[in-house]
């Protein structure tokens, strides 16, 4: 039951009690837990109306401290022409019941080879909100709605916000990753589920770099991570089934319909920038 429909449930108790001035009404909602209460006038004590119900968004208070602080960073949200509208926690732009309504934020997709041509894999963490565990490409994350990261000639903002993440995740220090080693390819769109309660539904910003780096994952967003050539990264994709691996929705379709093309041709992306279009994929 969502929230909306739970404080619709009280509306209708207040009126069962004759909506008239002779009862005072309370409404309290405790981490995705509603409980409505009543009194008549003159009298001390509140009676409750309903047994207290869950709401369908979760009890955050089960979730790591540390990603759920994260819950209050604020998104760019945006339309899907990917022009911003306005800001939204990270909490609203992952909840399914707002994604369901048409919500939208803006993302990025990094994509790290090292000079021998291999892509550096991360393992999410299992203390991650949205698809815990899964295998993706090297950082997925979205830019802040902060002057910085809102900039958007050049995809300086998504850039910045990329080399803020890659060094939050993996401990590459901005040094060893200038914003211009990062090549702004395309954007996609794409909605995903991850548990019903929680998902993804995003503009996201397909930047690639190659570079030799130092890494030092933190372990409260990376649980493993790999270098895998070209011919691994097939072998992987070909025995998700069999090895009981996962790899989360926005990697699935990126290696579907982009990566090794890319892949091919690290010497030169220029001819894969495609800036004006939002590939719009599905599953």
């Amino acid at each position: 039951m969502t929230r909306a429909q739970l404080l619709s449930i009280s509306r209708l108790l207040q009126q069962s009690l004759l909506n008239n001035s002779n009862y005072y009404f309370r409404r309290e909602m405790t981490s995705g837990i509603l409980k409505v209460t009543h009194k008549c006038k003159g009298e001390t004590e509140w009676t409750s109306n309903t047994v207290s119900q869950q709401c369908e968004e979760v009890d955050l208070m089960k979730m790591d401290s540390l990603q759920r602080k994260l819950l209050e960073e604020m998104c760019i949200v945006v339309d899907d022409r990917d022009k911003p509208l306005s800001a939204k926690s990270k909490k609203d732009c992952h909840l399914m019941q707002n994604i369901n309504k048409g919500l939208i934020h803006r993302a990025f997709s990094v994509f790290l080879f090292n000079t021998k041509g291999e892509l550096l894999m991360q393992q999410r963490s299992d203390f991650k909100i949205t698809f815990p565990g899964m295998y993706t490409n090297t950082c997925c994350s979205h830019p802040l709605y902060i002057s910085p990261e809102l900039e958007e000639h050049e995809a300086l903002g998504v850039k910045k916000a990329a080399q803020r993440r890659m060094e939050i995740e993996l401990g590459i220090h901005p040094s060893q990753l200038p914003l211009d080693s990062f090549q702004y390819l395309t954007r996609i769109l794409y909605t995903a589920t991850s548990d019903g309660v929680w998902g993804e539904s995003e503009v996201d910003y397909i930047l690639v770099t190659q570079k030799d780096v130092d890494l030092r994952p933190n372990k409260n967003e990376v649980k493993n991570h790999c270098y895998l050539s070209k011919g691994d990264m097939k072998n992987f994709l070909d025995n998700l089934d069999t090895s009981g691996n996962q790899i989360t929705p926005w990697f699935s379709l990126i290696a579907k319909n982009f990566l090794f093309n890319w892949w091919d041709n690290l010497h030169n992306l220029k001819p894969f920038q495609d800036h004006k279009s939002i590939h719009r994929l599905t599953f």
